[in-house]
């Protein structure tokens, strides 16, 4: 070797020698993959820029950490920056053994920014506008030596660069600034292209950057870990041509490099062609990459109010959140923000309490996200149902519309027994991601929810707690609330808003304002799940559940309790599922019946993921004194059900003694939200009691309860079947009932007169159905028609048709390429058919299924396969 080293430096090169020989035979490059990989310390993430979904890799690769991280097109290994020992750089091999050497012309720390060119040259870079050029080559005489030491034009403060297989150049984005860069590599000049606009305003770190074949660049922000991309940035020439969106939510992170074989592709979301495209499971306007573009909407809708907060996430809260959201609809009560107090920063904000009696208001941030106004939010009426002592919630508004919310509980028997991501997936929405989110370097668990209504919430909940005799705070924040800290009291922080910046931000706020209170000595936060379920529903005795695998994992186990009603008792159910590695599986898990059922899947070893669904409840309103309820139960129904209706399941039987009324409501949905039912011409059931029974069909959009449609039929000691006309229903005005818009229906019994009277009712099969007999004309109006149910489909979909005579039908599906996917022969009976169809090994996408019949032309039906 030329170059003369010291003592010191011939026992390091000995050292790092040996070192190097036990560890080659492991050596296997990686060889332009597709993955990106986030090295953060000296731990290994692989990272999927289509989705931002990562998994750990590899632990504790080197003694030292690693930085300035670079793909080396010349050997296929990635190669970075040690910090121990002092002035070495490492190679990397596929299966993470390392192979460590030492420069001697590299200054001993700081050395954070790094990438190398198609040539095999390491252009490694500390502080200020100093760069080093070392030679990794494997056919250099040089390999492994310093090349040369140059400055750049100009200094910037950036945390990552990376070349661009397309040009050839160095680009990196400004930390604060925003402005993209483009560096020569032969000469380092620096040229300014401009502020990046859909970064623009914002103050993270770009920490780790990568680029694809094409010249996109992808950019993650440490603190959130959403990930941006500039699209073509050899064209780019000023701000004028700068292209930029959001492309996926990836993880957090801290001391950390990126690295990724450039000349590798990046699957990329075609917005409107109805396929999912880059395989993350989310079609078109539903990737994040798609915001803005074309029909897709820009991801800033209004989010819900924190006054419909504290939903249930156990069996006992479902019925009682359901009593509470009952009592709304009989008082006709509805949130208005624009008569809700104002919440308006005081004269003591962000000040200490004296004698520390602070509020659950002095944590709650004023100010921060540049809101236009907030407004107390407060869902008062948790207290006394859930474990929740004290309420105070805010709603921050721009434009008059909700774009985030914080609720704050005081819970004195352990952590509160609510998170929004516990229930809201097996209700109709959907968990887009789940990763982490760095504040004031601390890594919390953020979520992404895509609700039924197509809008996005960006979620994170901490605890805090008392500790050191009253002096201190201490934090919790765990996925699965099992692990908190049991029988202490908590001040609880559920922050959502409709971007990730300002959920850094309330959730930042939140923190200072409780170290200004009482200084935060410790932390206790989990990891995210690395499997959980994206979606699921119940249908028909089963979970269709969507799982979102995204370390590969081969198999994972679900422990679940469940009630298949009410009033029954509690059984458990154990399965196995086989994910095989697949990043997505759709499932069915077969329940047979539920009411409710809360499970954990996992594979023992990662955060498991935690979930609870409660069907719409059934509850009793027995509140007036001189009614006495001796008998209430809810039964599973038996009754086999037409294709076509909207079945309530469950059946109810009450027994009481009043001197008023006495009522059972059912909710049709677990949060009350309304149902449009105006596809069905009557509600069937069959009953039998004592006296009158007036039913009620609740409309969202009536707040005063004597303007509900109603209507009331006698009951008798034998069951009789009952099929009421929708548009025979009735209120105080002469409309016509339109139940666009139900969200409960009630049933009330009521003492002639206020003597005490025993009440009976016992009501079974209830439906609301379409009409039960079809004449030859009707069929004939009906010939055409198919139906599908449900649509999207996950795992199974039934398909309903009428025929006026029995023949032999044919049912084809075919692809959008025309390709015939599936076919079969059904002999149809007159009357309604039904064809049920499964999934198998279809992929998701749009499919369209045709019947051939010899009777009619049966018209074509899209299907469209989550």
């Amino acid at each position: 070797m030329n170059t003369l080293y010291t003592l010191k430096n011939q026992l390091l090169l000995v050292a790092f020698t040996l070192f190097s020989l036990s560890s080659q035979a492991q050596d296997v490059p990686f060889n332009c993959d597709f993955n990106a990989y986030l090295f953060q310390y000296n731990d290994v993430y692989a990272i999927d820029l289509a989705s931002g979904n990562s998994y750990q890799v590899a632990a504790d690769v080197t003694p030292g950490s690693i930085n300035a991280t670079a793909y080396n097109p010349a050997d296929g290994f990635i190669w970075g920056s040690l910090s121990t020992p002092a002035k070495s750089i490492v190679r990397i091999g596929k299966d993470f053994s390392t192979t460590t050497f030492y420069v001697d012309e590299l200054p001993t720390n700081g050395r954070y920014v790094g990438d190398v060119s198609s040539e095999g040259i390491y252009y490694l870079k500390a502080g200020g506008t100093t760069y080093y050029k070392i030679d990794l080559n494997p056919d250099s005489d040089n390999y492994t030596q310093h090349q040369a030491t140059e400055n750049l034009s100009q200094n910037i403060s950036i945390h990552d660069w990376a070349f661009n297989a397309v040009d050839n150049q160095i680009y990196a984005v400004e930390k604060s600034t925003n402005i993209l860069y483009r560096i020569n590599p032969d000469n380092g000049v620096v040229t300014t292209l401009g502020e990046v606009p859909v970064i623009s305003g914002l103050s993270y770190t770009y920490g780790a950057v990568y680029f694809d074949n094409e010249g996109r660049f992808y950019i993650s922000a440490n603190q959130t870990g959403t990930i941006y991309v500039i699209q073509n940035v050899q064209d780019i020439n000023d701000v004028s041509d700068i292209d930029s969106n959001l492309f996926a939510f990836g993880p957090s992170s801290a001391s950390n490099d990126g690295a990724r074989c450039p000349t590798a592709p990046v699957l990329q979301e075609i917005c409107d062609n109805g396929i999912d495209d880059d395989g993350d499971g989310l079609i078109d306007c539903e990737d994040p990459s798609c915001s803005g573009f074309g029909m897709c909407d820009v991801i800033v809708a209004p989010t819900s109010s924190s006054n419909a907060g504290g939903l249930e996430s156990n069996n006992r809260l479902s019925e009682q959140i359901n009593a509470r959201n009952f009592k709304r609809a009989k008082a006709g009560y509805k949130f208005d923000a624009t008569v809700a107090p104002k919440a308006v920063k005081g004269f003591n904000y962000a000040s200490r309490s004296a004698n520390s009696n602070f509020t659950l208001q002095d944590f709650v941030p004023l100010e921060s996200i540049n809101e236009d106004e907030a407004v107390e939010a407060s869902p008062s009426d948790l207290i006394g149902i859930t474990n929740a002592t004290e309420i105070y919630a805010v709603d921050y508004l721009k434009n008059n519309s909700a774009v985030a919310s914080v609720l704050a509980l005081k819970t004195e028997n352990g952590v509160y027994e609510h998170t929004k991501y516990i229930c809201d997936r097996l209700l109709g929405a959907e968990l887009i991601s789940v990763s982490t989110i760095d504040i004031n370097d601390q890594q919390f668990i953020k979520s992404i929810i895509k609700n039924e209504d197509g809008t996005y919430e960006f979620v994170l909940s901490l605890s805090a707690k008392v500790v050191n005799n009253d002096a201190n705070f201490a934090i919790e924040s765990h996925w699965n609330l099992d692990q908190y800290e049991e029988n202490v009291t908590f001040y609880n922080f559920q922050i959502w808003s409709n971007t990730i910046d300002d959920l850094y931000i309330l959730g930042q706020e939140v923190l200072n304002l409780l170290n200004i209170e009482k200084p935060i000595v410790s932390y206790n936060n989990s990891t995210p799940p690395t499997v959980f379920v994206r979606k699921g529903a119940y249908t028909n005795g089963g979970l269709d559940l969507q799982i979102i695998n995204s370390n590969a994992t081969e198999t994972i186990y679900l422990d679940a309790g469940y009630r298949t009603t009410e009033t029954e008792a509690f059984g458990n159910l154990n399965s196995t599922i086989n994910l095989n590695g697949n990043y997505i599986t759709n499932v069915r898990v077969d329940t047979g019946n539920l009411f409710d059922i809360g499970f954990r899947i996992g594979d023992g070893i990662a955060t498991p993921d935690d979930l609870f669904m409660s069907d719409g409840p059934w509850g009793i309103d027995a509140s007036r004194d001189g009614t006495d309820v001796s008998m209430y139960e809810v039964t599973s129904n038996t009754f086999d059900f037409e294709t076509t209706d909207f079945p309530i399941e469950r059946n109810v039987e009450l027994r009481a003694i009043t001197n008023s009324y006495v009522d059972a409501y059912r909710a049709l949905t677990p949060r009350f939200k309304a149902v449009d039912v105006t596809d069905y011409n009557s509600f069937q059931f069959t009953a039998k009691g004592t006296g009158n029974l007036e039913i009620t069909f609740v409309k969202e959009s009536i707040t005063n309860w004597e303007d509900q449609y109603k209507t009331t039929i006698p009951l008798t000691n034998t069951w009789q079947e009952f099929s009421i006309d929708i548009a025979d229903l009735q209120n105080n005005t002469t409309n016509t009932a339109e139940l666009n818009d139900v969200v409960t229906i009630v049933f009330t019994m009521v003492a002639e007169n206020g003597i005490s009277t025993s009440k009976v009712m016992n009501i079974n099969q209830l439906r609301f159905s379409q009409s039960s007999s079809l004449s030859v004309g009707d069929f004939e109006n009906e010939a055409t028609k198919v139906s599908v149910y449900p649509n999207p489909m996950t795992t199974q979909a039934t398909i309903n048709f009428s025929v006026n005579q029995s023949e032999t039908i044919q049912f084809v599906m075919y692809d959008q390429l025309g390709k015939q996917v599936q076919h079969r022969t059904y002999n149809a009976v007159t009357g309604k058919n039904s064809i049920t169809i499964n999934r198998e090994n279809l992929s998701s996408g749009l499919y369209f299924c045709k019947i051939v019949s010899n009777q009619y032309e049966f018209k074509p039906l899209k299907l469209i396969i989550n």
